[in-house]
Parts: C-alpha cells; structure tokens; sequence
C-alpha cells in the first residue's frame, strides 16, 4: 500500500519484510507527500517496522505501547509469563473489563492522534496524517461497553465452522497459530463454542471500540473547521477468519482473510455512494496523489480510485491480486484462484466460483469445466505478479487463451 508495487519472487514476500530493503528505489507514499510539501506524521501502526522508510515522516512515528490487560487474571497470568522469561507473555486472547477507552493502547493513540491534529492545524503547511489503529487484532481487548453491544446470545458460529474446504490443498489451511500463543488456547485442535463465540464477540466489541475512536478524529477535524479541506481514507490491511474453515486469525488466501474496509471522502466528491468494483490496496497511493492534485511516481502499479469517486459504475479492472507467504491468490467479479509454490516448486492450487460458492467451500480447481477459466486466471496472475508460473495447468495450455475472465 505504501509503495503502490506488488509483491514479486524476491519482493515483499512476508509481513516481516521492509519497503526501505525491498523496494529502496521508490518514493513511498507519505516520502512523496514530504517532497511536495506536507508535513508528515506516522502514529499508531504504520509500516509494521516502526523504523521502515522513517526518513519520509516529518517527525519520529510514535506508537501506544503494546498490548494491554486490565482484568486481575490476566495480568496475574503476563506477571507470571514475565517472571518465567515466557515471550510473549500474553495472557487470555480477550478481555471484557469496565474500563474507559484510553486504557488501552488504541485509546490512547486516538487522543494523541486528536492532540497532534490541533497542533498540524496551527501550522501554515499542509498535513499528511497516518493514524494505524491495532484493533481489531489480538488480543480482542475492548472496553466492557463495547461487548455490551453483542449480547452473548446473538452470536452465531459461522455455517462451515470445523469444516475445511473440500480439495484444498493442505497449505492453505493452517493451525491458526497466533492465536494458540495465548493462555487457555489447545496448540491444535478445535476451541470450545464457548471460546469461540466469546472470539467472535471480542472481535465485534473491537470493531465498535475502534469505530468509536475513528469518530473522534472526524468530530476533531470538524472542530478544528479542517472536513471540507481534508481527504481521508479508512483502509484494513486484512481481514479475519472467525472460526470458517477451521481457522482463526489473518492469514489465508481465503476471501475473509483478503477482503478489506475501504472508504474515501475526499471534498468535491459526492458522499454516501458505493461501487462493487474490485479494488486493491495498491490503488491508494495513485489516488491520494490525484486527489491532491500530485504528480504521481511513475513507478505506481496501482490505478487511482477517482473515476469510481466521480461513478461508482466506471469501466474498471476487472481483477485483485493478493500474496499470503507461499500463497498468491487473483479474484475477479466471479472466480478466486490461488497458487500455493516454495523456491519454484508447485504446492497446490484452488478455484472458487462465488456465483455459486461464495464461502469458498468447494475447490473445483481440477474440474475439466472450469480449465478455460483456471488457465486464464493463472496467465493474468503471473503476469501481474512478474513472475513464470511453476505449476504446469491441467487439461490447458494457458498461453492458448486470449478469452478476458475479468
């Protein structure tokens, strides 16, 4: 999102990788943004190295600490991780406490944020702000009014709840092993219902608290008489997996992992639309720099998000690409197919049609019906990736097919 590349053989192939090693050439977003002259500021969770590409902010990027625990159990049981010498000393993966919303970190990142906003304010130069909220993550700690929110017996396990997808190859379901780090998880194995469904509220109690702290920064940008001159972008990096397919936690080529919140509200564009078309992270960046009225890199592989502003019905690509480690993953309007390969050795592949699947629960990769579009996905997928493909297709010959799948 940062650089507007995708990932590529030797480029972005992990959360633990830097833009400032993988991608040092190119001027990231917010660099771009200080070399035209805004002023910019990096709190919360950004890069995920806090250091990454630090020469383009204005200032040193400030986070809130880690996470917190209020409860006496589980600060008993990090106080007993912490004296053991246990990393990480977490304790259990939620916590429903009456506490107020600076207790933890993310409240008190939205203060700060509020803080730093008046401050930009008073300066004559434009600002450039990024505000990276944790929640929802774990631990789905939130104060116990946002759990109120959820009564217990409203939550619901998700349909295919302990049921892997029929023909996945064994790389794309995993162990959901950040959260068996916490106390009181089995290391394998299903969860109770009861753990289960108290994730799945945790997770819902998170979005509201940070639904909540997001309003605070709008109701300050209104104070501060900034709305009408202010772009802002409300973007997720992932999704979450509540329970589908076994799997707890981010990481999957799986629709509930890959889709993500997107919104912009930018002055001279009409509030309230929505459009069904497919975008990708990498397209923020472009955006941003029209919308600013910026010159933009010609490295950018992202495509602006204005024509959607102007009508959500604009002609627009007609596929995202996605990478989750040995996985990458193309989806159109209609098709997910995903390529699962380790240094050029092919591991498995998927196809999910969503017209008729859209819980992604049947892989009919291997079905001869489905060769025209599993070619075609595969040619597009590779070539926007920049990469060959290690996996010789079945029953088809990719390059034979000019048919558009978009």
């Amino acid at each position: 999102m940062m650089t507007s590349i995708r990932p590529a053989n030797n480029r972005f192939t992990s959360f633990l990788t830097r833009a400032d090693v993988d991608a040092p050439q190119v001027d990231g977003l917010h660099t771009h943004f200080k070399k035209n002259g805004y002023h910019t500021v990096s709190l919360g969770k950004v890069f995920h190295h806090r250091s990454d590409s630090e020469h383009g902010w204005s200032e040193e990027p400030w986070r809130a600490g880690s996470f917190t625990y209020h409860l006496p159990e589980n600060r008993e049981i990090q106080r007993k991780k912490i004296g053991s010498g246990t990393k990480p000393a977490r304790a259990a993966p939620y916590e429903n406490a009456d506490v107020p919303d600076n207790a933890y970190p993310d409240g008190r990142l939205a203060e700060h944020a509020v803080e730093t906003m008046g401050r930009l304010a008073k300066r004559e130069q434009p600002f450039f702000l990024a505000v990276g909220f944790f929640k929802p993550h774990l631990p789905f700690n939130a104060p116990g009014k946002y759990w109120d929110l959820y009564p217990k017996d409203t939550i619901k396990l998700p349909d295919n709840y302990r049921q892997k997808p029929k023909d996945a190859p064994q790389e794309a379901v995993h162990n959901s092993g950040e959260l068996r780090a916490y106390h009181g998880v089995p290391r394998r194995g299903p969860v109770s219902d009861e753990v289960a469904r108290n994730l799945i509220r945790g997770y819902f109690a998170c979005v509201s608290y940070t639904d909540t702290l997001i309003g605070k920064l709008l109701e300050e940008l209104d104070r501060l008489k900034l709305a009408d001159n202010t772009i802002i972008v409300l973007w997720g990096d992932h999704g979450w997996n509540l329970g589908e397919h076994t799997m707890w936690c981010k990481h999957s080529c799986f629709e509930t992992s890959l889709q993500v919140p997107l919104l912009v509200a930018a002055p001279g564009h009409k509030a309230g639309q929505r459009s069904s078309k497919l975008v990708e992270s990498i397209d923020i960046y472009p955006t941003l720099c029209e919308l600013a009225g910026l010159a933009k890199p010609g490295h950018l592989q992202g495509q602006s998000l204005v024509p959607l502003l102007e009508n959500p019905k604009s002609e627009w690509k007609p596929f995202a690409i996605s990478r989750y480690r040995t996985g990458d993953t193309i989806r159109t309007d209609r098709f997910r197919y995903s390529e699962y390969s380790k240094n050029g050795q092919a591991l498995g592949r998927m196809l999910y049609d969503h017209q008729v699947d859209p819980n992604e629960n049947n892989n009919i990769v291997d079905a001869n019906a489905q060769a025209k579009h599993t070619g075609n996905l595969a040619k597009r997928l590779h070539v926007n990736m920049g990469k060959p493909s290690p996996l010789k297709e079945k029953n088809n010959d990719p390059s034979k097919n000019s048919r558009d799948d978009g």
